[in-house]
């Protein structure tokens, strides 16, 4: 089971800010996790529908698409964040 967490936009497209799921085990990489909640209803669809859109931290560190999920326990999905 992994807690994910979700912020800004992304929670509002997903209609909550977090879930706690069982991934299968195809789902390896963060790429293969925002492939697959996009699977899970509209509301994934349209929040990870450009997932080049959507940044990753796992277990509090960000991580590239292409990384391996590990042992997770806590994923965050949001926006690119921008300086000020």
């Amino acid at each position: 089971m992994v807690k994910l967490v979700y912020f800004a936009w992304v929670r509002e497209r997903i209609g909550k800010s977090e879930d706690n799921l069982e991934l299968p085990r195809s789902v390896v990489t963060v790429s293969d996790l925002l492939s697959h909640l996009a699977t899970l209803d509209d509301n994934y669809a349209a929040a990870l529908g450009s997932p080049e859109m959507v940044r990753v931290a796992v277990d509090q560190q960000h991580r590239q698409h292409g990384d391996p999920l590990g042992d997770a326990r806590e994923i965050a999905l949001f926006p690119p964040m921008t300086g000020g």
